[in-house]
């Protein structure tokens, strides 16, 4: 029955002091202390009720007081006061990698602070350094300024509810620039959203006037069958101005007084002109007429009379 209640997870503390890999089974989890050394900590009043309030707060608070590095904050309220924490992710991330633990190994991430706030002993945390508690806050200090430091067992260590999550990718954007870039983003997304209601409104204008146009004109009902009918009587229009051009140049053509146009008729897209008194012999005269205009012709004969076939 006891062993139900066995923990789940290691408890170990950690400290820079000690760079020993721990030796981890395959898919251990553990609950990581940290040291003081690996966080600052501040203890103070403040005029806020709420944590929450708090930590809007905690960068201007620690402004002055750390070196420049890219810090996550938080917070939690002991009695009266408010327990203030600033770390560095990326440092913490990289000190656990180095001792051979990684994301996967890592179930809970606690502070000394909280974890030992209210021990009256002082603990042995490596062969030179010591933890305790003094006015409720945790230090770190050297073994030779204790008297009686007590080794360290975490087995049956309870841990507090104040348990913290490290931004993996902190380093690389701070929380401000998400900020920032998620509000350029927003702006964005606005001004894209604006510009779709106004292309929606000009596209429904375009048809609305397309469908006036094709209503006053008696278009047909797609763009594809007005294609199709534009085509086709651009290519009558195309030879009904071929046939005008042609008729004119024979009607305007210098004959001999034997000569005369005795029918012009339109078949199969193609012009017949037939002339009287331009038997085979005598048609050199007309012929350089026609080839001056560049025209691609055919003609026959049958005794005295010519018949000129053009392609319109």
């Amino acid at each position: 029955m006891l062993s139900s209640f066995k923990r789940n997870t290691k408890v170990v503390f950690v400290d820079p002091s000690d760079t020993t890999p721990l030796s981890l089974q395959k898919g251990e989890k553990l609950d990581i202390i940290l040291s003081p050394s690996l966080y600052w900590v501040k203890k103070m009043p403040l005029p806020v009720k709420s944590v929450r309030e708090v930590k809007k707060l905690l960068p201007s608070i620690f402004e002055d007081s750390l070196p420049s590095a890219t810090y996550s904050y938080t917070a939690y309220k002991q009695g009266d006061e408010f327990i203030l924490f600033a770390y560095e992710d990326k440092k913490i991330l990289d000190f656990l990698s180095a001792k051979g633990i990684n994301s996967a190994n890592i179930h809970g991430i606690y502070f000394a602070q909280s974890e030992f706030e209210n021990e009256e002993k002082a603990y042995s945390v490596s062969e030179t350094q010591s933890i305790l508690s003094k006015d409720t806050l945790v230090v770190l200090v050297p073994s030779l300024w204790i008297k009686e430091s007590q080794p360290l067992h975490l087995e049956e260590k309870t841990l507090s509810k104040h348990r913290v999550t490290l931004q993996q990718f902190g380093h690389i954007v701070d929380t401000k620039s998400l900020y920032t870039i998620a509000g350029i983003l927003g702006v964005l997304a606005i001004i894209l959203i604006v510009e779709i209601f106004i292309a929606s409104a000009k596209r429904d204008a375009i048809l609305a006037a397309k469908d006036e146009l094709f209503s006053k004109y008696k278009l047909q009902s797609t763009m594809f069958q007005n294609k199709a009918t534009h085509a086709k009587y651009s290519a009558i229009h195309k030879r009904q101005t071929h046939l005008r051009e042609y008729i004119s140049y024979f009607l305007n053509m210098h004959l001999k007084p034997t000569q005369k146009i005795k029918s012009i008729e339109v078949k199969n897209k193609t012009l017949f002109v037939t002339l009287s008194g331009a038997h085979k012999g005598s048609e050199r005269r007309i012929l350089s007429q026609l080839d001056s205009k560049k025209l691609k012709y055919k003609t026959s004969f049958n005794g005295d009379t010519m018949k000129v076939e053009i392609k319109l």
